[in-house]
């Protein structure tokens, strides 16, 4: 008597494994794109609270994240000598002169759709807005049009 599996028995175990895979994965990515999120709004929390304290030292607020980075108030990999800086699947600029009417820091996707969604700034209100639509903000007043978290 042989010993073994059928070729049929084998195309069985096979296909089964392709429906595991096939529901896995989507939901592997999402769960990903929802912690890119996640780090993206509290990567500008940090950046907002930095700036705080940047304003509270010098009177100004920063205008690169670079700035925020030199006085060791945030990570290299976020305050790069060179913006916009990107970590954990979002991209990071700030604009702004330095002035509390003009400054705004905020996070697009990197890669629409597949790092995140939606798009987060923050201004000099400290604010953390939303876009869901994962527009980029030019500007505090269209960086304070976007809804609040």
């Amino acid at each position: 008597m042989k010993k073994g599996f059928t070729l049929v028995e084998i195309m069985i175990v096979v296909a089964l494994i392709g429906l595991l895979v096939a529901i896995a994965i989507p939901n592997l990515l999402r769960s990903r794109l929802n912690a890119n999120e996640q780090y993206a709004i509290s990567n500008l929390q940090t950046i907002s609270v930095a700036a705080q304290t940047y304003w509270s030292v010098g009177n100004t607020l920063p205008t690169t994240l670079d700035q925020l980075h030199d006085e060791g108030y945030i990570d290299a990999v976020l305050g790069c000598p060179t913006m916009p800086c990107a970590k954990n699947g979002y991209i990071y600029n700030m604009g702004g002169t330095g002035s509390t009417t003009s400054f705004f820091v905020y996070a697009i996707p990197n890669t629409p759709n597949v790092t995140g969604v939606r798009s987060f700034c923050s201004g000099s209100d400290g604010v953390t807005r939303v876009s869901s639509s994962g527009a980029t903000p030019v500007s505090q007043a269209a960086c304070t049009a976007w809804d609040p978290l």
